[in-house]
């Protein structure tokens, strides 16, 4: 009986030796691991910082993961500023700011009309002549755009995956601003129509029109009567003088409710889920500007023309906006997938939703900038240089009609006014390459130094968090011989792409910009 107490004994104290040496080991684990979920005794400040570098490197792409430093710091003497312009511009929408929303009902065929599912209209050989002199008004077949209905239906046009696409319930409301002048009566209330027919109404705030000084009787009293009939709260507002698109923008923008403005030209056609795509980028961050795919309304017979997903914008060395095939890579970053939003390096500047304060922020259009012409290059290199992205939503669609010659005259000549904004610019964004822009246009001067207060604005955000863009902008006269492309980000001052053509006519010139991150030299003779 005495040996069995003693026993029972040894296994006690075994087992409370064995409990202590165990919580002992936990807790020598516990100082001595790798820190875990980012706390715990072992997890020190650094190995935080550590930790957190590690996971959000796990996101980005290995061209972006070489912009960070061992020590996980961005290659940037503005790092503090950065993050402060991050929070700043960040912003979550409320949920009262969002509203619960439903698609619009689908535009039904009028069978027997003219122009119906965006069929072309012929006019007969009697009515030619009447044709070609009304065509002279407006520089696209008027008699057409009279024959067709304000209310015509169109195919759904979008790609197969866009149709079964989901959104959240919850969207912001949009003003739509469109600005005309001596706009045809039918082409504006068409467009007026398609954004009432085929945007959820509760997400439509209202629609603002602004009319920069027209001069057509049916743009007066006419078109204030009628807009009072329409089931959507539509405005007029007038310019005093001739200010062009870019000034009368900004009177309508003024007048915004929405949380979101959208622009739109005056002779366009918006399409079967235009607007909601539009508005999901944004909810999801609202430094992002969207563009809808703009597709072809054709100015001869009014047929509706779908545009390619497989664009996006450029330009040249003339500054003028040009259309370029998508680069492979960004359709490797969408992994393939052709209803993903599609990065821009510019826009067409005509149709696009941008969170209203964000618009402001970023400072609104130039002023400076007279009548048309310019504005989009500008706001796109403002969007992405100050921290924004822009995008185009390739599952929406709105129609555009595109004339070969504008039908308006501007103060001074077209070519004075193109020049003037396109130096203004140069000076404002393009620094020291704004020689490329002045070499090839000697005709332009410099008309204004450097905005000082846009500095601030310029962010390295997307060196490190958007891909680099390299875009074929012109192309050079050169002496027979070798021409070596270098590109140079100045947080890394590393190459970021170098190209070398050997071809004795034209050198393509490629332009790789990481927001407000890029260097271009151009050597020949070696």
């Amino acid at each position: 009986m005495f040996r069995s107490k003693i026993r029972i004994h040894t296994c006690q104290v075994i087992l409370l030796t064995s409990l202590v040496w165990f919580l002992v080991d936990v807790m020598v684990l516990m100082l001595y691991s790798d820190c875990i979920g980012g706390s715990g005794w072992g997890c020190t400040e650094k190995q935080q910082q550590q930790q957190q570098q590690a996971l959000t490197e796990e996101g980005l792409p290995h061209s972006q993961k070489e912009a960070l430093k061992d020590d996980g710091q961005i290659q940037s003497p503005n790092l503090h500023q950065q993050q402060q312009h991050q929070q700043q511009t960040k912003k979550r929408y409320g949920q009262s700011e969002l509203n619960l929303w439903r698609p619009a009902k689908v535009v039904r065929e009028n069978k027997g009309m003219p122009g119906e599912m965006g069929a072309a209209v012929h006019i007969s050989p009697e009515d030619e002549a009447k044709q070609q002199e009304l065509f002279k008004l407006n520089q696209f077949n008027l008699m057409a755009s009279d024959m067709i209905s304000l209310n015509r239906s169109l195919k759904d046009i979008r790609l197969e995956g866009c149709k079964s696409k989901k959104y959240g319930k919850y969207l912001p409301d949009t003003s739509i601003v469109i600005v005309f002048h001596n706009e045809a009566w039918s082409t504006l209330l068409r467009t007026v129509w398609s954004v009432i027919n085929r945007s959820p109404r509760t997400l439509l705030k209202e629609i603002i029109l602004v009319d920069d000084k027209s001069e057509q009787d049916h743009l007066k009293q006419d078109l204030e009567n009628y807009v009072k009939t329409l089931p959507v709260p539509t405005y007029v507002y007038r310019t005093e003088k001739r200010s062009g698109l870019i000034r009368a923008r900004l009177l309508g923008a003024k007048h915004v409710k929405g949380q979101v403005i959208t622009f739109l030209d005056a002779h366009c056609e918006c399409t079967e889920g235009w607007l909601e795509p539009l508005l999901a980028r944004i909810v999801e961050d609202r430094t992002t500007v969207v563009c809808p795919i703009i597709d072809v309304i054709s100015d001869d017979t009014f047929e509706y023309i779908p545009a390619s997903d497989m664009t996006w914008g450029g330009f040249n060395w003339k500054l003028n906006f040009r259309w370029y095939r998508v680069a492979q890579r960004e359709m490797d970053r969408r992994l393939g997938d052709r209803t993903a939003p599609l990065r821009t390096p510019t826009m067409a500047g005509g149709l696009f939703s941008i969170d209203k304060e964000y618009f402001y922020e970023l400072g609104a259009y130039d002023e400076g900038m007279d009548i048309w012409g310019g504005e989009n290059l500008e706001m796109s290199f403002r969007i992405w240089m100050c921290g924004g992205t822009l995008e185009i939503a390739t599952c929406s669609h709105v129609g555009h009609v595109f004339r070969k010659s504008t039908p308006y005259t501007f103060p001074g000549g077209t070519s004075k006014i193109v020049n003037h904004n396109n130096a203004r610019l140069a000076e404002v964004w393009l620094d020291q390459w704004k020689y490329f822009y002045y070499n090839i246009n000697p005709g332009s001067t410099n008309t204004q130094n450097r905005w000082e207060e846009n500095l601030d604005l310029r962010n390295p955000r997307n060196s490190v968090y958007a891909d680099f863009f390299q875009i074929r902008i012109g192309d050079g006269q050169h002496e027979p011989g070798s021409v070596l492309l270098s590109v140079r980000s100045n947080l890394t001052q590393k190459n970021v792409s170098s190209v070398a053509h050997h071809r004795a006519q034209l050198s393509h010139y490629y332009f790789s910009f990481i927001s407000h991150v890029f260097f271009l030299r151009v050597i020949s003779g070696f």
